[in-house]
C-alpha cells in the first residue's frame, strides 16, 4: 500500500481559498491565509518559500473545522476567540460586539484631552459606558499611563471579558467595572465619557449582514426605533458626571451625526468636533459642557 502523502500548506491554501470564493467571501486569499496560519503556525513567508511544508494531521483537522464554521457564516475573528484592536489583544465572547478598527477612531478623537489633561493636572479619568470586550477604555488607559477608568455594562459575560481583557493587556490595576445601564448606578464625575453605543434601528437589525446579525448580541446593536435610545440616556446623564472642561466622545453611524448633535444640543452640550474613520465616514462626535 502506497505511503499516503501528507497535506502541505500551499494545498492547504488553496482548498480553502477556492471553498471561501464559492460562497462569495470578499477576499477569499486573506481570509485563507489567516484560517491556515493561525492553526498550523504559518507564516506568510513560509506560503512563498516553503509550499510544500507538510502540515500535521491535527492542524488539517483544525483548520478544515474552522473552514466549516466561516462558511456558515462566522466571523473569522470570532472563530478565532480574540481581536486586535489598537495595538492590545482582546478576547471576545458571546455578548461582547467584536471591535472594528472604525472603532479606534474614538480611541483616537479622545487621546489628545487626555494626554492634555494629564499634562495641566497630572491624571485624568474616564468612564466607558457600554464597555463590551473593554476595547475603548483599556486601549485609553494602555496609551496614557497616568489614566485611571471605571467600565460599565449591562451583561455579566461582557464585563468579566473585559476585566479579563484589562488584566492580559496590563493596566487591570487601573480599570474597575461595574454593572449598570448607562448611569443608574454610576457616581462621580470624570475627565472624559466615551461610549460606542447601540445605534442600529430596531428595523434594520434584520438586514444586517448575517455575520453581524447572526452572531453579534443584539442588545449591543438595537439602539431602538430610531437608533437614539442610547444618545439620549447619555446625553441625560453625562452632565453630572463630567469634571470641568470634559468631554463627551461617541460613535455614530453614517448618517447620525446631526440626529445625534440635537439630542446633545437639547441636553445643553455642544460640538467639539467630527472624526472621521480610515473610509472618511463621519464615524465619531465629540461634546462639551
Amino acid at each position: 500500500m502506497a505511503e499516503r502523502q501528507p497535506v502541505t500548506l500551499a494545498l492547504l491554501l488553496a482548498e480553502v481559498k477556492s471553498r471561501l470564493s464559492d460562497i462569495g467571501i470578499d477576499d477569499p486569499a486573506l481570509e485563507a491565509r489567516m484560517i491556515v496560519e493561525h492553526y498550523s503556525g504559518t507564516t506568510r513567508t513560509d506560503a512563498i518559500a516553503r509550499p510544500d511544508l507538510p502540515i500535521s494531521d491535527d492542524a488539517a483537522s483544525n483548520i478544515r473545522a474552522a473552514l466549516e464554521r466561516r462558511l456558515r457564516g462566522e466571523p473569522v475573528h470570532r472563530i478565532f476567540g480574540f481581536r486586535d484592536f489598537h495595538g492590545v489583544r482582546l478576547k471576545l465572547s458571546a455578548e461582547t460586539l467584536e471591535p472594528r478598527p472604525d472603532t479606534e477612531t474614538l480611541v483616537d478623537a479622545v487621546l489628545p484631552h487626555l494626554r492634555e489633561t494629564v499634562r495641566t493636572t497630572g491624571s485624568c479619568r474616564i468612564l466607558d459606558l457600554g464597555t463590551g470586550t473593554g476595547a475603548v477604555a483599556i486601549a485609553l488607559l494602555h496609551a496614557v499611563s497616568q489614566a485611571t477608568g471605571v467600565a460599565t455594562d449591562i451583561s455579566e459575560d461582557a464585563l468579566a471579558t473585559a476585566a479579563e481583557n484589562a488584566r492580559m493587556a496590563g493596566i487591570g490595576s487601573r480599570l474597575t467595572f461595574s454593572r449598570s445601564d448607562w448611569f443608574k448606578k454610576k457616581s462621580g464625575r470624570f475627565h472624559a465619557i466615551v461610549s460606542n453605543p447601540p445605534y442600529i434601528t430596531t428595523s434594520d437589525i434584520a438586514g444586517l449582514d448575517r455575520e453581524v446579525r447572526d452572531f453579534d448580541p443584539h442588545r449591543a446593536l438595537d439602539g431602538g426605533p430610531d437608533g437614539l435610545d442610547a444618545y439620549r440616556a447619555i446625553a441625560v446623564g453625562s452632565a453630572s458626571h463630567l469634571e470641568e472642561n470634559g468631554i463627551v466622545a461617541l460613535e455614530i453611524g453614517h448618517t447620525q451625526k446631526d440626529a445625534v448633535t440635537r439630542v446633545f444640543a437639547q441636553a445643553g452640550f455642544q460640538p467639539g468636533g467630527v472624526f472621521r474613520d480610515l473610509a472618511g465616514t463621519e464615524r465619531v462626535l465629540v461634546f462639551s459642557r
